[in-house]
């Protein structure tokens, strides 16, 4: 149970999955980015219950992802559309489709095989945009912006897991079961964005989260069982280890980045951005741009398809 009063302190990438950070949520954002907009057709791809379908559908449009439009009066039916807050999650997809194709390549898998307008099926870069040099973990300092301050934290909620087996699956949804493994539940998105701020032992995470001790623990082993974390031995007795990204895990961290940049432009409270990202490499503070591996202009909505025939919309 969290402590009453607890305070953690603010940050976007924290903002951002509390809205993102849930396997029901990722898949009808999956779902949208591919055209999808009517119940049904959200139900018949995702499986979902109606009552936690329908849950799901108004907490992202009470957040603003989502808008409801009405399009049949008797009875009154409606579709789901992104707004331009929806539509510009389009980075942080990306990068989970980056992610994707460096540690699982499928060729079978559509989201593997997006097209640019120069006509390559690209894996997208994360780039700085005032230098224009790939943005890792080591190339970029942080530090307290205008936003800075304690937040409460959100309050728990009930997730239902998925039964469905993977070998079951068509490519594109074992990519996406794959991604909520690791994304899918906020907690386990919490502790990988934690890890990248510097956070490594049991104590430091339970401290930076506000966490249950049992739920951080759970989470820390599966994320160590998935390869995202390795367990190191720091003290014998009693022992205690400390919790370190793997090459696997440090290849997240772009899609941190992009969290932290949508939170910052929609989840700010007219406060400023909690954290400057400054690219230690030119000095800059930090507007990160998704280019093409291979034409490395920039990549948007509008210049990709993921298929020939299939555009990605943006719905507006």
């Amino acid at each position: 149970m969290q402590k009453i009063g607890h305070q953690l302190p603010s940050n976007s990438a924290r903002r951002a999955l509390d809205i993102l950070g849930d396997r029901w949520t990722l898949m009808i954002l999956f779902h949208a980015f591919r055209g999808r907009r009517r119940f049904e057709t959200f139900q018949s791809q995702t499986g979902m219950a109606r009552s936690l379908l329908t849950g799901r559908l108004s907490r992202l449009v009470d957040a603003g992802v989502l808008r409801r439009e009405q399009y049949q009066g008797r009875p009154p039916r409606y579709e789901y559309r992104l707004t331009a807050m929806g539509v510009d999650l389009f980075g942080a997809s990306l990068m989970i489709i980056r992610w994707e194709k460096i540690w699982f390549p499928d060729a079978e898998t559509a989201a593997h095989r997006l097209h640019h307008k120069c006509g390559h099926i690209i894996t997208p870069e994360l780039r700085c945009e005032a230098c224009g040099e790939i943005v890792t973990a080591r190339t970029i300092r942080v530090a307290d912006g205008p936003g800075a301050g304690l937040e409460p934290p959100q309050p728990p909620r009930v997730q239902r897991r998925s039964t469905v087996l993977r070998d079951a699956i068509d490519p594109d949804r074992q990519m996406l079961e794959r991604a909520m493994e690791v994304l899918g539940d906020r907690w386990t998105a919490h502790v990988i964005a934690s890890a990248f701020t510097g956070v490594r032992k049991f104590g430091e995470f339970e401290s930076e989260l506000g966490v249950a001790p049992n739920i951080l623990s759970e989470r820390l082993n599966r994320l160590v069982d998935l390869g995202i974390f390795d367990r190191r031995l720091y003290q014998e007795k009693p022992e205690r280890f400390e919790y370190r990204l793997t090459a696997k895990g440090i290849d997240l961290f772009p899609l941190i980045v992009e969290l932290i940049s949508w939170g910052d432009r929609w989840l700010d409270g007219g406060k400023g951005p909690p954290q400057i990202l400054t690219h230690s490499s030119c000095g800059h503070r930090l507007v990160p741009m998704i280019t093409c591996d291979h034409c490395h202009e920039v990549v948007t909505v509008t210049s990709t398809r993921l298929t020939e025939d299939q555009r990605v919309s943006a719905q507006r």
